[in-house]
């Protein structure tokens, strides 16, 4: 059973969230906060697998409440729920740690994929958010390079690794390598573990850095 924190300032949205959730057999909704502060206070007292947060929030907002959670507990999984006209959130949310970020209009099936993408470890993005942060992040400023460090990589690998950086979905990534998608995901998180990143977005950027790729 996955166990899901609901954070949202909007009651509507919450309610509607909740009903999403208890029609799925292994996604239990354990608790709901409307700002980041009560969000702080219910993860310590839930523990819940996964946590849906909004940005936007009086008082404590979604960034400084994912920044203060996981620096008590980083293992803890949490998705940014947001809009379309929020860009300028999503990198200090990256930033501080979620591991996706979900548009408030994606389909209910979407968003329960995401859910339970983010419980076993994998990021949860929607393509039209990734892509969107990938491409800006790749046209500014160039991250430093760090000090050379030796990855190794299968050539199908590097495949995927070349599809992830310019946005591609992991379905987009299937359909251009003629490959399952189960074997995407499985490619994606073997890349995720070697490089150290995060989320897909780190991921993404990988290809910028100071890594000495080498063939596996």
């Amino acid at each position: 059973m996955i166990r899901v924190l609901l954070v949202d300032d909007q009651r509507l949205i919450r309610a509607g969230l909740r009903m999403l959730c208890a029609a799925e057999a292994d996604v239990e909704v354990v608790g709901e906060a409307e700002n980041g502060q009560e969000a702080i206070r219910l993860v310590e007292q839930l523990v819940p697998d996964v946590v849906l947060m909004d940005l936007r929030m009086p008082g404590v907002d979604g960034i400084t409440a994912t920044k203060r959670i996981l620096q008590s507990r980083p293992a803890l999984r949490i998705v940014v729920l947001t809009t379309f006209d929020d860009d300028e959130h999503l990198y200090p949310a990256l930033a501080a740690g979620a591991c996706g970020f979900l548009a408030k209009d994606t389909a209910p099936e979407a968003l329960l994929d995401g859910i339970r993408r983010a419980a076993d470890g994998d990021s949860s993005f929607s393509p039209d958010v990734l892509r969107r942060v990938v491409r800006r992040a790749v046209e500014g400023t160039p991250p430093p390079r760090a000090a050379s460090e030796q990855v190794a990589l299968t050539d199908r690998e590097r495949e995927v690794l070349a599809l992830v950086a310019v946005g591609h979905s992991n379905a987009e990534i299937a359909g251009e390598l003629h490959i399952g998608i189960t074997t995407v995901k499985t490619h994606v998180t073997n890349l995720m573990a070697k490089t150290r990143s995060r989320n897909r977005v780190q991921l993404a950027l990988t290809s910028r850095s100071g890594h000495d790729w080498i063939k596996e």
